[in-house]
């Protein structure tokens, strides 16, 4: 092998640097990204399913309501997700009106979204989000006991 010739002793290495540099930081970017968004997803399902059950064992609508959006927050909390807001959303089959019903069946949706790390300022104002969605359905016994407010006092 010849010489290198004159000034060019230690450009490998700076070139090595700049190289790393421009592919190690987004790929490290990347990676961080989806651990977030996976940690986001982990935190909507299982919060969508927690407010399924606190929903189908709530003694009344109202108070199963209450409860649904009582365990989204704790749920998401408890994930590592404190930021994270959740929208939940429930739905009833076949009686809309009567979600509690024996032999129906509830579908809690809870909606949120992960805002992605360490993104500067300098590409816009509002930081980049990936929106999140988890659906879980619990179907209510067809052998549930009536409260006394349905069946009437005696």
């Amino acid at each position: 092998m010849p010489p290198a010739g004159p000034g060019e002793d230690g450009t490998a290495i700076v070139e090595f640097v700049w190289l790393a540099l421009i592919l190690i930081v987004p790929l490290v970017w990347i990676v961080l990204s989806v651990f977030e968004v996976q940690r986001g997803a982990f935190a909507v399902d299982a919060a969508a399913r927690s407010a399924g059950r606190a929903f189908a064992l709530a003694p009344d609508e109202v108070a199963a309501h209450r409860r649904a959006e009582a365990v989204v927050a704790l749920v998401l909390a408890d994930q590592g997700a404190e930021g994270m807001r959740g929208r939940v959303q429930v739905s009833c089959t076949p009686f809309p009106d009567h979600c509690l019903t024996g032999t129906s069946t509830v579908t809690v949706t809870v909606e949120s979204s992960v805002t992605l790390p360490w993104v500067p300022s300098i590409l816009g104002e509002a930081a980049p989000t990936f929106a999140l969605s988890s659906q879980h359905s619990v179907p209510i016994g067809q052998y549930v006991e009536a409260s006394p407010t349905a069946a009437g006092t005696r």
